[in-house]
């Protein structure tokens, strides 16, 4: 037990397995005197330590976007959590992104070729162009995978935050997506 919590306070304070591990031979007085590996180290934290993370970040981020729209009624966001309880699918947007498009709405691009957190979520990106030439985000997402049922999802959201309203392109680098919005029948 006190491995265990040694291990999930360093996890917590930013110390790397490897350090970790390293502490726990100098103290038993070699590698050879331990009963683990640090693979086992880094499973533990991987599969006990960040999971726990992970549902209790889902839940945070949840509280976030509740918080947001209770400070501003126009902001949009739906969330799908896995059933334990991690984000499998989440869309937010702000009142001036919806209202930019509303204004500015004609063509917007549609990104999602970031895998940046630790969670191995995508991130995804809604954009148009203003009158200005200036990019505008639109609205976000994170997505657990990149199926079709996932973009589905992602480009129904989308237009129930923007009040049914389709623009009359979308631009993306993406032939999965292309074909959705055909079946969608979002854009020609």
């Amino acid at each position: 037990m006190s491995v265990r919590r040694t291990i999930e306070n360093n996890e917590e304070a930013g110390i790397r397995p490897s350090k970790t591990y390293q502490s726990f031979a100098a103290a038993a007085g070699g590698h050879r005197e331990l009963n683990f590996i640090e693979k086992d180290v880094r499973n533990y934290i991987t599969r006990e330590v960040r999971n726990i993370s992970e549902q209790e970040d889902a839940k945070e981020f949840r509280k976030y976007l509740l918080r947001m729209k209770e400070k501003n009624q126009n902001f949009f966001f739906e969330l799908e959590l896995k059933e334990d309880q991690s984000i499998k699918l989440a869309f937010w947007a702000d009142a001036r992104s919806r209202a930019a498009f509303e204004y500015f709405g004609d063509v917007i691009s549609s990104d999602t070729t970031h895998n940046i957190n630790r969670y191995n979520l995508v991130c995804g990106s809604f954009v148009e162009v203003n009158h200005h030439g200036q990019s505008t985000l639109l609205g976000c997402s994170l997505m657990k995978n990149e199926e079709i049922e996932s973009f589905k999802w992602l480009f129904q959201c989308w237009l129930r935050c923007m009040g049914g309203n389709t623009p009359k392109g979308i631009l993306t680098d993406q032939c999965v997506m292309r074909e959705l919005l055909r079946g969608l029948e979002i854009c020609g």
